[in-house]
């Protein structure tokens, strides 16, 4: 299936909006000695939403913006989710359109208090602190609010990097089919987010994804108990600009693997509660 842009682009006031507003958020309480900043594409054709039966296809267009000074890091994902008609808009006619924006900042605690704080593989601890937030246009209305905070392991891998994070998950979102804002429990995640860089028959190569698994979270908005979910995005990226251009670190391809289980905290084994999908990914670096 061809990707298309001219039918199910979002309204560029509303995206512009978001990211202009996130865009600033890196900056507010110091400045950045490095960054890295990339526009993306991905495209899958098997996601799955709840209680919709049929594979959507989705395109992606992503904003990722990381940052670090003398105390921590900054990570900024602004995504555009573009579906097909199986993923229907409010009214019908046209597919669902979403932003999702993800922010976190890490605290090198070994940089605050000036002591080392590394321990076998662990090179560093950090404190996560972070929120989700998101838009879509369908009938459900989901306005995800998220607050996560908590301790990071950062491990040790040479020119990459692996970290594991235990959190604090706070959720409040919106049901449009009752009408109804949910206020979830309180709950827990593991997050990981990998990076780990190699090269095989000198075509250099990278690993790259995150695993999050969420513990349950209350009722929802249908007074359904929720599940735990799991969420898995994984890549395998070739840096095509060092080996076309010279240029390593700007132009960026691969494929990936998405796995969704309880999508959302979703019953285990509900409609659209589960995801499997390959996808394709393009990452412009500047």
């Amino acid at each position: 299936m061809k990707p298309s842009f001219s039918t199910r682009m979002p309204s560029r006031k509303l995206a512009a909006a978001v990211i202009g507003t996130c865009l600033s958020l890196p900056y507010a309480a110091t400045a950045a000695n490095w960054s890295d900043t990339s526009i993306s594409y991905r495209y899958g054709e098997q996601f799955n939403e709840p209680a919709i039966a049929k594979d959507v296809s989705k395109d992606i267009v992503g904003f990722t913006h990381v940052s670090g000074h003398g105390y921590g890091q900054n990570f900024l994902n602004v995504d555009i989710l573009m579906s097909d008609k199986n993923d229907p808009a409010k009214g019908g006619g046209t597919g669902a359109q979403e932003v999702y924006v993800v922010y976190a900042h890490q605290l090198f605690m070994g940089k605050v208090l000036d002591r080392s704080l590394s321990f076998g593989p662990v090179k560093e601890v950090a404190l996560t602190t972070g929120f989700d937030w998101n838009s879509k246009d369908t009938a459900f209305a989901p306005k995800v609010r998220k607050i996560l905070v908590g301790p990071t392991l950062k491990f040790d891998i040479p020119k990459g990097y692996f970290d594991v994070s235990l959190l604090f998950y706070k959720e409040w979102n919106n049901n449009g089919i009752v009408g109804k804002s949910v206020n979830f429990d309180s709950t827990y995640r593991i997050a990981m987010a990998w990076g780990v860089p190699f090269t095989v028959a000198s075509v250099p190569l990278s690993f790259e994804g995150f695993l999050n698994y969420t513990g349950e979270k209350g009722r929802d908005g249908f007074g359904v108990k929720t599940d735990p979910e799991t969420w898995t995005d994984m890549f395998i990226m070739a840096d095509v600009g060092q080996m076309l251009m010279g240029k390593p670190r700007t132009l960026r391809a691969g494929i990936g693997y998405e796995y969704i289980n309880n999508k959302f905290g979703a019953k285990e084994g509900s409609t659209g509660s589960e995801t499997t999908t390959p996808m394709i990914k393009v990452q412009w670096h500047f």
